[in-house]
């Protein structure tokens, strides 16, 4: 047993060449490699994505999460002061006022406005000033949460997603080192079976899959649920805390359809895998479990799941490589024990595997 205080966040941590850090996506989906770890014997082997349909058994069942990603990022300036603003969709409201996060310089106010322009301008100034587009987005602060983010309300009566398609750009992490996302990321950033917008960020786990080799998965009789998990803003938030125990996640909505709840239990009735893609499907099912509903779940989850935690419907995960001291790499290792998660990181980091989220994959079995 190892004497090291998961609780401690220097405990998550591990070194990470940057050279190792993808910016960009293998030049096919399935290209990806695939680092399968067996919990039972400890045993690592090096293999590529798409041999996973031999990896895993006749019945076990895939869950995917199917949100997609919205073009979130938004660039623009306070219309009073011209000082530029950068920030973040985060939701759309009943009452169809934005839920947003960003910076400037300054204090915002409550009443001013932001002028947005579209992204594809925003990425092209080069003096510093933004010049106002001949059909501007505007957006009147109205009220600040506590937690920093905005309501506001647009003033156009388009939908969302249709003024986001026109002003915004896919929210790409920090680390990929791109301003504005550009064709290829429109493509890539998104998972082949994504229908369900409204995530700030890809459930990266997911962007291995082609059409082919999900063909090939149901050719060996694997079975395939979605559920829904929107991605949000505290995907890009490391864990501030010292302690895990202090560190609050930030609520996130997820859904767990009545058909895809029935598909699940029966394949667990049946003495079949559950086979998470990606940690967003894990929290989906784990919260859905606590609730104990048959009839489906949705709501909201903040759930934090560290070493410790009794996994109700989840027996194996196929998941990136994440970011050291992260919410994520806690999950893994509340699966897969500490030792061997940290192990695996190692094995990964010696034998050049590509990680995050245009990164290769890992198989906990």
């Amino acid at each position: 047993m190892s004497s090291i205080d998961l609780n401690n966040i220097s405990a998550w941590q591990y070194h990470l060449p940057e050279q190792l850090i993808a910016s960009r996506p293998s030049k096919n989906r399935d290209d990806s490699r695939l680092m399968v770890v067996r919990r039972q014997t400890g045993q690592i082997e090096h293999r590529q994505i798409r041999e996973l349909p031999d990896l895993l058994s006749a019945h076990d069942r895939l869950v995917f999460n199917n949100t997609k990603v919205v073009p979130g990022r938004l660039f623009g300036f306070r219309t009073a002061t011209k000082g530029k603003w950068e920030g973040l969709f985060l939701q759309e409201q009943p009452d169809l006022r934005w839920k947003i996060t960003g910076q400037t310089r300054g204090r915002l106010q409550a009443g001013e406005t932001l002028t947005i322009v579209p992204a594809a301008q925003a990425d092209a100034e080069t003096d510093g000033v933004y010049s106002t587009p001949d059909n501007p987005l505007l957006l009147t602060l109205d009220e600040q949460s506590e937690d920093g983010s905005w309501l506001v309300t647009p003033n156009s009566s388009a939908a969302a997603f249709d003024l986001l398609d026109t002003f915004g750009t896919l929210p790409l992490p920090p680390y990929i080192g791109r301003k504005v996302a550009d064709a290829a990321d429109n493509d890539r950033y998104q998972t082949v079976f994504a229908n369900q917008p409204g995530a700030i960020a890809a459930p990266t786990a997911g962007l291995h899959f082609t059409t082919d080799l999900l063909q090939r998965c149901r050719q060996n009789e694997i079975a395939r649920s979605e559920v829904t998990l929107h991605v949000g803003i505290g995907t890009f938030r490391p864990v501030s805390a010292e302690r895990l125990s202090d560190h609050q996640m930030h609520a996130e909505w997820c859904q767990v359809t009545p058909a895809a709840a029935a598909e699940i239990k029966q394949t667990i009735a049946a003495g079949n895998n559950i086979v998470a893609v990606g940690t967003t499907s894990v929290r989906t099912l784990e919260a859905s479990a606590i609730d104990e509903s048959d009839n489906g779940w949705s709501g909201s989850t903040n759930l934090f799941i560290t070493p410790g935690f009794q996994f109700r419907f989840v027996s194996q995960l196929l998941t990136n490589f994440h970011l050291p001291g992260s919410t994520l790499i806690v999950l893994v290792a509340a699966l897969a024990g500490y030792e061997l998660t940290m192990e695996a990181y190692r094995k990964a980091v010696e034998q050049q595997y590509r990680f995050y989220s245009y990164g290769d994959a890992m198989l906990m079995l």
